[in-house]
C-alpha cells in the first residue's frame, strides 16, 4: 500500500470525516484518500 496512517484526531476531510472519529466508526465505503484502497486494507499499528 501507499503508506498512508489514518490520524483519528485529524480525520479525513477529503471525505467529510471530522476530526475525532476512530478509525473503526469510519464508513464501510471510506477508501484511503492517496491510493483508494478499502478500510479493510488497513491495520491497526500500535
Amino acid at each position: 500500500m501507499c503508506g498512508y496512517f489514518y490520524d483519528p484526531n485529524e480525520g479525513d476531510s477529503s471525505q467529510e470525516i471530522p476530526p475525532g472519529t476512530p478509525f473503526e466508526e469510519l464508513p464501510d465505503s471510506w477508501v484511503c484518500p492517496q491510493c483508494g484502497v478499502g478500510k479493510d486494507q488497513f491495520e491497526k499499528i500500535q
